[in-house]
């Protein structure tokens, strides 16, 4: 084959689709499971769609991205949403982010988180720290630090946090001291608002309901059971059985059980990567909110996050929890299901590690793309833009 893809995940089903738009069709996509979707796929339980892989929404940012995935799941099937996403904290629910809705506590509390801002090291023009926790502290003062990042981070990601960097974060705002005041005062969020301020979900499915039309669409493309153990950047196969001019990667480095021909030194340096498990674990109870997610940064419970399903697919019930697999806990729920892959982790050094690695592999023709290729947290709608822009760069070229 011309292309040999590996994953039918959102950048893969998204690159396999946008090449036979263009009219290209001597490509393969190879996806281990029996059914497509990785991380984005869904679940009937009790009656209703569950997404498997954890929380995921159709952020709208991206219209062109948006545009080419309601080829397969048309607009009028998304319900659009303006998010309302909780933390629980102090025995109450605010609104997410904490900064911005301070105002929501207690008189105290106020006045406690407005002091510590004040003095966080980013509002005193102190140079950015290179720890994870240090930054945490610098970024939002002690007291968000300690009542909410640090314990939630640690339940998401492990307790070691000060094996991530802080390149990550460079593109946050600070969090100033001057609008949580002014927030505060008015009673009312004030400041930059999160990712996925406003989404789609699919009235009638889970959200793999869309990654399913667009795995059905590409028809014989597709072989599934097809785990790829092996990369061999000679030869430019895997298992030594499918060839590509070249081969474009989306499953995770560490998963492979041979990669022949690779340097010694990448070698390592794929030794070093490090992602996170999450368990997905579904109860039937209804919650009294109308929040869609909720964080919860108590470290007595074992989940970080809790997906109120009734709340964003019509006429479901229930929610799920998000679980970081390493966590313990006594799952009593109808449904579990464990991701090994689930989070990348931006530990120091990662950065560089890709770098090289990346570089070096796209001179043999193997190219990583998205979430696991490139071993960056994105969210499928930017898995999507990176996989199309990759399409119409080897179609221009005739690569």
């Amino acid at each position: 084959m011309k292309y040999i893809i590996i994953g039918a995940g959102p950048g893969g089903l998204t690159l396999a689709n946008r090449l036979m738009e263009k009219g290209e069709r001597d490509f393969l996509v190879l996806e281990k499971e029996e059914e497509a979707g990785g991380l984005c796929r869904s679940r009937e339980v009790d009656d209703s769609p569950l997404d498997i892989g954890g929380g995921h929404f159709l952020d709208v940012r991206r219209p062109h991205v948006n545009e080419f995935l309601f080829q397969f799941l048309p607009k009028e099937e998304w319900t659009y949403f303006e998010r309302d996403s909780k933390i629980r904290i102090h025995g109450r629910m605010i609104n997410s982010p904490i900064e911005a809705n301070i105002w929501q506590m207690d008189l105290t509390d106020q006045v406690e988180y407005l002091k510590s801002i004040a003095i966080a090291g980013c509002n005193l023009d102190e140079p950015m720290p290179e720890k994870f926790i240090d930054w945490i502290y610098w970024k939002l003062g002690k007291k968000i630090a300690e009542d909410y990042m640090i314990p939630y981070n640690e339940k998401m990601f492990g307790e070691n946090l000060n094996q991530l960097g802080t390149y990550w974060l460079e593109k946050l705002p600070n969090v100033s001291f001057e609008e949580t005041l002014m927030s505060c005062l008015k009673r009312k969020a004030h400041g930059v608002q999160p990712g996925h301020a406003q989404f789609y979900y699919p009235k009638k499915y889970g959200y793999g309901e869309l990654w399913r039309r667009m795995a059905e669409h590409l028809g014989d493309k597709i072989q599934y059971g097809v785990r790829a153990k092996t990369i061999d950047f000679e030869k430019r196969t895997v298992n030594g059985k499918y060839k590509g001019e070249m081969i474009i990667n989306t499953a995770p480095w560490t998963a492979y059980e041979r990669l022949d021909g690779l340097e010694d030194g990448l070698r390592e340096d794929i030794s070093c990567l490090k992602s996170s498990s999450v368990v997905i674990t579904y109860y039937e109870e209804r919650l009294d909110t109308e929040a869609h997610w909720i964080y919860c940064p108590e470290p007595k419970e074992s989940y970080h996050r809790i997906l109120v399903r009734h709340n964003f697919c019509k006429n479901s019930r229930g929610y799920w929890t998000e679980t970081n697999a390493q966590r313990k806990e006594e799952r009593k729920g109808r449904f579990s299901y464990e991701n090994t892959f689930a989070y990348p982790l931006n530990t120091i050094g990662k950065r560089e590690i890709m770098k090289r690695l990346l570089a070096w592999t796209k001179e043999r023709g193997v190219i990583g793309l998205g979430r696991w290729g490139e071993w960056e947290h994105y969210n499928s709608d930017v898995v999507v833009d990176l996989a199309l822009n990759l399409a119409d760069k080897l179609t221009l070229r005739g690569i």
